[in-house]
């Protein structure tokens, strides 16, 4: 099966993770006009203009994440049909959880999936969407991250930060929250994050214990900041089902030069786009291409296991939240070009992070 060009991809958090009717509606919406192929795509040899490869829900999170691919001049309006899907049927003020959420669709985030999509391309695709909804949903609230927060392009993580994601939603004064497009926050849609940047991969670890300070601890011995820590991981913990889960986002890490992934012993290299970051907490520019790096599920789960054991602690499971970039590109092409928009229904369900 042939490569496919200009290649967007979505990992959609929304709150929700214990309707499945719900969760099946925002992902059937992202694919409502899906089978409606424009002849000038022939080329492209889509049969579909978009897909969602994958849903995964968590009932304690309540949290579910839509795998959203597309061509990029596709991608928004199913990103778009998804998010207002989500805004009609979630209500943040009924909603609880032991996972931090600021926004009925809590996380809008948009990476390149081919080697000929920018961060910064994808930075205005995010933006723009956020702009959409904000007009057609009065109430609506947007905070901007990473290639759509110009000109300081703050990541992800130094966003949720400033505007307290972290401290989840409980005893939250909306009204207080720093925003950058919509209404003032509200208890019914909350905050929204939306941005730009390189792929993330969601890969979670439970550990058999109900402590969650080893979780604590386990998180600060693998975090990207921490000395010694592995590359581009972000990573919280959390009580769990009885267990700890050690929750990280996999960030792709460009790299200088080929040598640094000839000597990476903790990750394996891709391609995709975005230049070097500047500072902590500054993500990757735009237009321009480099090898980038990811560490790996099977690394992370070694580094946990071997922490884990240091307290008498052995593993219960790991998940991956959707797939790693090889996979979710591979499929993508796959699903858009035999025509499954519904490719989820494929997929095992899981836990999600």
């Amino acid at each position: 099966m042939c490569a496919m060009k200009r290649l967007g991809i979505c990992l959609l958090n929304i709150s929700e993770g214990r309707n499945a009717q719900v969760v099946e509606a925002v992902a059937t919406a992202a694919v409502s006009t899906a089978r409606e192929v424009p002849a000038s795509d022939a080329d492209l040899g889509l049969h579909c203009k978009s897909t969602v490869l994958n849903i995964f829900s968590d009932y304690d999170y309540n949290r579910s994440v839509l795998t959203i691919a597309a061509p990029l001049h596709h991608l928004s309006d199913s990103v778009y049909n998804a998010c207002r899907e989500a805004y009609g049927r979630i209500d943040l003020g009924d909603q609880h959880g032991v996972h931090p959420r600021l926004g009925a669709v809590d996380l809008l985030p948009i990476y390149p999936l081919s080697e000929d999509v920018s961060v910064g391309e994808c930075g205005v695709i995010a933006k723009g969407i956020a702009s959409n909804l904000a007009r057609d949903i009065p109430g609506t609230s947007f905070f901007l991250f990473g290639s759509s927060d110009v000109p300081k392009n703050i990541d992800l993580v130094a966003r949720r930060k400033q505007v307290g994601w972290f401290l989840g939603k409980h005893q939250m004064d909306y009204g207080s929250l720093q925003h950058d497009l919509g209404s003032s926050p509200s208890p019914r849609y909350g905050l929204t994050g939306a941005g730009g940047s390189l792929y993330v991969t969601n890969y979670n670890v439970s550990i058999a214990t109900g402590d969650v300070s080893i979780g604590h601890e386990i998180a600060g011995r693998i975090r990207s900041t921490t000395p010694g820590g592995l590359p581009g991981v972000r990573v919280m913990a959390f009580a769990h089902e009885g267990t700890v889960e050690i929750a990280c986002n996999v960030e792709n890490v460009p790299m200088e030069n080929a040598k640094d992934a000839a000597h990476s012993e903790q990750a394996e290299s891709t391609i995709s786009t975005g230049t070097r970051p500047h500072d902590s907490g500054v993500c990757p520019q735009q237009d321009t291409y480099h090898s980038v790096r990811y560490t790996t599920p099977s690394k992370i789960e070694a580094r946990v296991k071997e922490l884990a054991s240091a307290h008498g602690v052995g593993l219960v499971g790991t998940s991956i939240i959707g797939f790693t970039p090889q996979e979710a590109q591979e499929l993508a092409v796959h699903a858009l070009q035999t025509g499954q928009v519904d490719f989820w229904r494929t997929r095992v369900p899981g836990a999600m992070m």
